[in-house]
């Protein structure tokens, strides 16, 4: 057979797989107010480029609350059934006769996308979380499906099936556990450093100590930046020090931040509440960056003068490209950096909600998806 007939044949034989399909076992919001609770959802058999993956660990972000709640309606509307999770780690047990990275065994990884269009110039380039064409990256929750109809269900799951192309690896090296949510918020913090160059000899702030400022701390850290801390509570003083901050800074104390007027580099905001932006951009530097990561429900007014002065960028971030998050994953397995976690089980879901709304972690929740046999 040549590779020309070959090629007609897998593409025939994964049409025909990726009409079939089986069910599984899932946790799914059914409207903004309903509790998440135990669903059927339906997967696709795997196509000939697909991988399987048996859903070990799947971190709980931000952005499932958000979704799950309707709350990006104007930007993202939620469709339900919806069952969240972009920060899965798992282990192959099915790869198609095409897959050439992944084989039975191997432990894998999912974050935000498990698709895009591959040929407009962000996805050449490696960028697929800014795909350009009509629809965008196809996110792993809430997304149109391609394949199946519908919209996408994410990791809260035992099991999800994604093109070879969207998998990560995962060294052994690392934590299962607490390497889930390096795949959003681990990601959504490492991308922006890189991009705007953060290294030695630069004085960077990080605002907030959430599940994504709690990385930009460590990342900031490892990277040899003199990483500086802010937040309103003192009571998180002793654990960014230990995180890799040299400094805390409480922002509620006005002296304390008029100090560092003028002496940033680069801030990276992280916080998804509503703040004073203008209090932050007005510390940098000349050239100064100031990323925005969290995304507050309301928008934040500017003030011209914030920017103007000392040509300040205020500026945005989304997650990183694949080849990017598997640089990441590299970088965390070579230095030893994971997150924080409190591991819970998928009957706590609802609860570990309520306190990511008050903070009450420490500092992201990950479940055990064993617990949803």
């Amino acid at each position: 057979m040549n590779e020309a007939t070959q090629q007609t044949v897998l593409e025939k034989e994964g049409a025909s797989q990726e009409k079939r399909t089986y069910t599984a076992k899932a946790y799914a919001a059914t409207s903004p107010i309903a509790a998440l609770a135990s669903a059927t959802i339906t997967r696709r058999e795997p196509g000939t480029e697909d991988v399987e993956i048996e859903i070990l660990y799947c971190g709980v972000c931000h952005s499932d609350l958000h979704q799950v709640r309707n709350e990006w309606q104007s930007a993202m509307p939620t469709v339900y059934p919806c069952v969240p999770g972009h920060e899965i780690v798992g282990r192959v047990v099915k790869a198609g006769r095409a897959v050439k990275k992944f084989k039975e065994g191997d432990l894998a990884a999912v974050g935000c996308m498990v698709d895009s269009c591959r040929t407009c110039r962000s996805c050449r380039e490696g960028l697929e979380q800014y795909c350009e064409c009509e629809s965008g990256a196809t996110l792993t929750y809430n997304s149109p499906d391609k394949h199946l109809g519908g919209v996408t269900y994410g990791g809260y799951s035992e099991n999800i099936v994604v093109n070879e192309a969207f998998v990560l690896g995962v060294s052994e090296k690392l934590s299962l556990a607490a390497t889930a949510p390096l795949l959003c918020a681990g990601i959504t913090t490492y991308s922006p450093l890189r991009h705007w160059n953060v290294g030695k000899g630069q004085k960077v702030g990080i605002v907030g100590l959430g599940g994504l400022g709690h990385m930009g701390v460590k990342f900031a850290s490892a990277f040899g930046a003199q990483t500086v801390l802010f937040t309103t509570s003192a009571g998180k003083t002793a654990d960014a020090l230990r995180l890799g901050a040299h400094e805390v800074v409480l922002t509620k104390n006005e002296a304390e931040m008029q100090k560092h007027a003028g002496s940033f580099d680069f801030i990276l905001d992280t916080v998804s509440a509503e703040h004073d932006l203008n209090a932050y951009l007005n510390l940098l530097s000349r050239d100064g960056a100031m990323v925005l990561v969290g995304a507050p429900e309301k928008p934040a007014p500017v003030a011209a003068f914030s920017v103007i002065g000392n040509r300040r960028q205020l500026a945005g971030s989304a997650i990183g490209g694949i080849r990017e998050t598997q640089e990441m994953l590299d970088f965390c397995a070579e230095r030893g950096i994971a997150c924080d976690i409190e591991l819970i089980r998928i009957q706590q879901v609802n609860e570990a909600y309520e306190r990511l709304l008050k903070s009450e972690v420490k500092y992201r929740f990950v479940i055990d998806m064993a617990s949803l046999q």
